[in-house]
């Protein structure tokens, strides 16, 4: 054949491909024919869809609220099963496709399933899997996928309903259908099918399924909500859930395949009888002695399992050795199922309502942030906090619900625990959904975000495990929250109740039952359900029903209910003698978290892994960005020049004070040098600030006072003056030394040191000021304030220079002796300055730092004489400066009163003072 042919014909197939999906088949069946059910629960119109997409699959069903869509597909693996287990697969897939984004990820596309993926596979999968006949064991993959979502509902409900449509459409054996809902509570009104708004406002969120008359599966989070109010909850649910059903069985009616006939690999009744006989009454010992450990019971199991395997060899019975385990198995849950009903005894001994013995001890890793070990039984758990920053909050990528998760818990079950050998791979359904049931029951405890911000992990690692670690895990989470200093209202507890029954062989109805306590590991599996409870002494905080038959009647369920908060309680009292409220840590392994600093509508949080580093890390911050300098605190500062008088230090955010000399040691300093240098870092104490903004430091402050045992007395006595007296510290310029001072009034005479001393001893009556503290407008009115009105004819000064200005022997009367451009901490703004008028004070009266004034007139008392100029005494420990004029030096003496004239203000705010003329 040519090839101009073969391309002739295989375009004619392409051609009438596209056709035949649109056509009429020969039984003129539409291809494309869909089938549709509408309903409405709690006021939302579902929609369930099937044969427009997934057609090839067993069963497939597209269910519908609103825009969100969900669709569910099964398939079943051909050929008979070899296996004595169902290998029952459930995938729940959220594509970001479905709220119209691309991924974030490097590839662009989804990666391997996300916690919440598998968490919303077991919601599936625990109701479907009972309701599978016994002895199917064929495979079975269950694929639900979100293929759009407004953010209003939560699809894990839906997915689980289209699961039960799709199965029933299927030729898959399965005794559904089931429904699934969710309930919330706000307000005390309970709501059916909340949405995700309102269930940010609910106090419950309650998934329930069920068959038209029994309960199959409940999953809770609430915050502490009691007994009586979840049973109603739970009896409304049911009526709810039920209306999935109807819709189910009138699509299956019309779309639905007839069943399959699958191969069920069922037990042979010879061959049960056949092993009770050899083995039941071995048996009955093992489980009657309470003697018997998890691993000694085990053992005892295995050798009469040996043995009647030999038994069977000598026989030749390969039909009943294939079967064996699942035989010996069957004859083990009759004996221990025999014995609760009949006798009320249990595999240990214990009653029916008792709790295994406690162990408790908190701050068992006293490194850790917070630890806890909790035993109940042989079952051991220890539970560990981490505390971190906001920014370690888990990042989620759902379809719905919170975009970050700032507690987090990890439960971890390592094979040792089971005294096993095993891999550890990546992501555990089992460890997933026990390390989440026990997140829900602490968070309900837990401090808001306002008022705890930091991020919490809690790592649960299993020691060992004879059932129930997920409920220890509660207990020792509850305990390693309060070791860690997490302010937790109250404690929380958790414990499995189980449930053993006896049923009618005719009808398979429960004819009698029990419920049993803090089940075991055997017990869990030879009994019926799994019914994890955990709360505070107030009520629940989150719930997890698993069961093997095919469902259970609700009034047992909420019979369990009373057992469960008694042993809850029990178990609290033992957990409150260990720690009963949030510990104190004192230790310098805590992490601390610092001043939170507005930036913009965000919060900067710092975050060290303890106090030391905490420390190091704010006074770094500190030096950068500088804070407040109070009166009375301590601080660090760098040495950026040496005086004769002092050092100037620059503090935090770049702020400078000086240090002067008198104030460097307890001993007296002759030579500054020999203390410290440019660069050395001191602990300094702020001791006063003028209105200007000018800081004055001590180091001395920071010593302990010679002679003395107390350390910081200096500080203390300035913090406490500081806030009972101010005034404004003495000027920076030519101050004299203590020695220099004693020396000076020794040369005085009598009249003169009296005067003196007056004056020192006002001066030291109220030595420290406080600090002022004003915002930048603040300090623009003050500045206004202090300088005069401009009026006249005045040359134009900025920063409080004058512009035209040659050199300081040309300076204008007028103009003020102020500070440069760059030379104080407050901001000046560009102002004229005219001729000063002369305000005459009074003599008699006090002169304060805000009362003097360009051209004010005080009676001044000489209180040094310089080389240059006068230090005068102007009052209430105010310091001026009188600059001697060329050629006009006079004999001035200490204790001489002139009168003088505010005539400007140096750089450094001093009073630049000029004689008046009497004339």
């Amino acid at each position: 054949m040519s090839l101009f042919l073969r391309l002739r014909r295989n375009q004619t197939l392409f051609r009438t491909l596209p056709r035949f999906r649109t056509i009429f088949s020969s039984s003129t069946t539409k291809v494309l024919e869909t089938f549709n059910e509408q309903f409405e629960i709690g006021s939302r119109l579902i929609t369930l869809e099937t044969g427009k997409i997934a057609r090839f699959a067993n069963g497939a069903v597209v269910l519908g609220i609103d825009e969100t869509k969900v669709l569910s597909t099964v398939c079943s693996a051909k050929g008979d099963a070899v296996r004595d287990f169902l290998p029952l697969t459930v995938d729940y897939q959220e594509k970001q496709f479905a709220q119209g984004l691309i991924p974030a990820t490097y590839m662009r596309r989804e990666g391997a399933p996300k916690e919440r993926e598998l968490l919303c596979g077991r919601i599936i999968d625990r109701p479907i899997r009972p309701l599978f006949p016994p002895g199917f064991y064929h495979e079975v993959q269950v694929l639900a996928s979100v293929l759009s979502s407004d953010g209003k509902q939560d699809p894990d409900v839906l997915a689980a309903n289209a699961t039960s449509a799709a199965l029933m459409l299927s030729d898959i054996p399965w005794g559904g259908p089931i429904g699934m809902i969710r309930i919330g509570r706000i307000h005390g009104q309970f709501i059916v099918n909340p949405t995700m708004d309102e269930l940010s406002l609910s106090d419950l969120n309650l998934i329930y399924a069920c068959t038209r008359d029994k309960t199959l599966m409940i999953d809770v989070q609430a915050r502490e909500i009691t007994e009586k109010d979840l049973e109603s909850a739970l009896r409304l649910a049911h009526p709810e859930a039920i209306k999935y059903i109807e819709p189910q069985i009138r699509l299956a009616a019309k779309a639905g395949k007839s069943k399959k006939e699958y191969k069920l690999s069922m037990l042979s009744d010879k061959t049960v009888e056949k092993v009770a006989k050899l083995a039941e009454s071995s048996i009955e010992k093992v489980f009657t002695d309470p003697a018997y450990g998890k691993f000694e019971r085990g053992e005892a199991l295995e050798n009469i399992t040996q043995d009647v395997r030999k038994v069977f060899e000598e026989e030749g019975d390969e039909e009943s050795l294939k079967v064996l385990p699942k035989a010996v198995d069957t004859v083990r849950k009759k004996v221990v199922r025999k014995r609760i009903i009949a006798e009320g005894f249990r595999l240990d001994g214990r009653h029916l309502n008792e709790v295994r013995p406690l162990y408790c001890e908190s701050g068992i890793l006293p490194m850790l942030h917070g630890s806890a070990l909790f035993n109940r039984g042989d079952t051991q758990v220890l539970c560990t906090v981490t505390l971190g920053a906001p920014t370690d909050a888990q990042h989620l990528d759902s379809l719905v619900g919170p975009p970050t998760k700032r507690f987090m818990l990890h439960y971890s079950f390592p094979p040792f625990c089971i005294n096993e050998v095993g891999k550890r791979g990546g992501l555990n359904r089992r460890e997933v959904g026990h390390g989440t049931l026990a997140e829900k029951a602490l968070l309900a405890v837990l401090p808001p975000e306002d008022d705890f911000p930091y991020t919490v992990r809690v790592n649960s690692e299993v020691m060992a495990s004879d059932g129930s670690t997920s409920m220890a895990t509660v207990c020792g989470g509850s305990m390693a929250l309060m070791d860690a200093g997490i302010p937790v209202r109250e404690h929380v507890a958790g414990v499995s109740v189980g449930l053993v029954t006896e049923l009618d062989p005719s009808t398979g109805k429960i004819t009698d039952y029990r419920i049993l306590t803090d089940i075991l590991g055997l017990e869990d599996h030879l009994g019926d359900i799994d019914f994890k409870i955990a709360g505070t002494r107030k009520g629940v905080t989150a719930i997890q029903l698993d069961m093997k038959p095919a469902g259970i009647p609700i009034d047992i369920v909420c019979e369990c209910l009373e057992p469960a908060r008694k042993a809850r309680l029990h178990i609290l009292d033992h957990m409150e003698q260990e720690v009963t409220v949030p510990r104190i840590k004192n230790d310098c392994t805590s992490p601390r978290l610092g001043a939170r600093l507005s930036v913009g509508d965000g919060t900067l949080t710092i975050v060290a892994k303890n106090a030391s580093v905490m420390e190091r890390i704010l006074e770094k911050i500190d030096f950068i960005v500088g804070r407040e300098i109070e009166v009375g605190g301590t601080y660090k500062g760098v040495v950026t020049s040496v005086k004769e008088y002092g050092v100037f230090v620059e503090l935090n955010g770049g702020q400078q004070g000086l240090l002067h000399i008198s104030e460097l040691s307890h001993e007296p300093v002759s030579q500054i040098s020999d203390l410290v240098s440019v660069g050395q870092q001191l602990d300094v104490m702020c001791i006063g600030q003028d209105i200007r903004g000018n800081i004055k430091l001590s180091h001395k402050a920071t010593l302990p006072s010679p002679g003395s045992f107390k350390t910081n007395v200096v500080a203390e006595r300035s913090a406490a003056s500081a806030k009972e007296k101010a005034n404004i510290w003495a000027p920076v310029w030519n101050v004299p030394s203590t020695e220099e001072k004693s020396n000076s009034a020794s040369e005085l005479p009598i009249g003169s040191k009296h005067e003196a001393s007056e004056a020192k001893s006002k001066s030291a009556a109220s030595q420290i000021p406080v600090i002022l503290i004003r915002s930048v407008a603040e300090c623009d009115d003050e500045e206004k304030s202090n300088s005069v009105d401009l009026s006249s004819k005045g040359t134009t000064v900025n920063n409080g220079v004058q512009s035209n200005r040659k050199s300081k022997s040309r300076r204008s009367k007028n103009t003020a002796d102020s500070p440069s451009s760059d030379s104080g901490p407050l901001p000046y703004k560009n102002v004229k300055v005219s001729k000063p008028s002369i305000q005459k004070a009074d003599d008699k009266a006090t002169v304060t730092a805000k009362d003097l004034k360009l051209g004010t007139e005080v009676t001044a008392t000489v209180y040094q004489v310089c080389a240059h100029g006068l230090v005068l005494e102007l009052g209430g420990g105010l310091r001026g400066m009188y600059r001697f004029k060329e050629n006009n030096k006079s004999d001035f003496n200490i204790g001489d009163e002139l009168r003088v004239v505010c005539s400007s203000f140096n750089s450094k705010g001093v009073p630049v003072l000029s004689l008046v003329d009497n004339e």
